[in-house]
């Protein structure tokens, strides 16, 4: 399998542009179509405020919600024609308080879902949690670019977080066609990494990565197995600065696979990574 179909989620103006090069470099390494969805934001009115909204104030809020789509649109559509890509240009109303409820519609279809890191200076209060709403819910993986930082490459080096969980384990197989070499370049590599907090986990952490490792070497993929033992820091932390290391572009994780206490206790890894990640960052769940 192959990527053939990304949909790439355009909250705002100021992401509009980052999101599509992204979308378009890995459009155009497997020669795949691209989709840009943006929402438009519905009105709401509580019943239990008994004022009339004046027409006037209606009308401002769509000529401005469409005149954000047009910039955003324009953005993305100069990006894909810079790339030599003819991308697809979705528009459609939220009709709901949560604006990943139209995205999780549209990613049920594609092979790949690209959204950016959560922006809280320039979402709109529908956007907030599109993020772990789309990973939870689309059943597709999603690659969350960051706000910061120039990505010339994503795929060439992934650091993949292991933890022997389904969502560990899906993640790695969600990657497999993104490490692929895609049309006319060569495979990347990947660096498996596991975490142990105690000795008791140590051995079948270690045994069940370079198993998967195997599984990706099978599939023209050069895997090493790295794993830091009884750590002090977070999890995420711990992704975050082997990747720094390594001078990985990616990170591979599972995501929400643990229970509330767990994440207390440990340190919530998907948290982690979205509120700090510093490289683009593949979620499976």
């Amino acid at each position: 399998m192959t990527i053939k179909t990304i949909l790439v989620c355009l909250t705002t103006t100021t992401n509009a542009e980052r999101l599509s090069k992204a979308a378009s470099y890995l459009a155009q390494k497997f020669h795949a179509r691209i989709i840009g969805l943006h929402t438009l934001q519905s009105i709401e009115i509580y019943p239990s405020i008994a004022v009339d909204l004046p027409s006037l104030a209606t009308d401002a809020f769509v000529e401005d919600q469409n005149k954000q789509a047009d910039e955003i649109r324009a953005t993305f559509e100069k990006v894909t024609t810079s790339h030599g890509l003819n991308g697809e240009w979705r528009q459609v109303p939220a009709n709901s308080s949560f604006a990943a409820d139209r995205m999780i519609e549209h990613a049920h279809s594609v092979d790949l879902v690209i959204m950016g890191q959560e922006d809280q200076e320039h979402d709109r209060p529908d956007q907030r949690s599109a993020q772990e709403m789309l990973i939870k819910q689309s059943g597709r993986p999603v690659l969350i670019i960051p706000l910061a930082g120039t990505f010339d490459t994503i795929g060439e080096h992934a650091l993949m977080g292991w933890s022997a969980t389904r969502e560990s384990s899906r993640a790695m197989h969600d990657a497999i066609p993104l490490l692929s070499g895609g049309v006319n370049s060569t495979n990347g590599k990947a660096t498996i990494l596991w975490v142990s907090h105690n000795d008791s986990d140590g051995a079948y952490l270690e045994n069940t990565a370079h198993a998967m490792a195997a599984t990706l070497d099978r599939h023209g993929i050069s895997t090493s197995v790295a794993h830091w033992q009884n750590t002090k820091i977070s999890i995420a932390d711990a992704l975050l600065n082997e990747a720094s290391d390594r001078g990985a572009d990616l990170i591979v994780t599972g995501a929400y696979g643990h229970s509330k206490f767990y994440d207390f206790v440990i340190g919530a890894t998907t948290t982690g990574l979205l509120d700090h990640m510093t490289v683009p960052v593949l979620f499976s769940n």
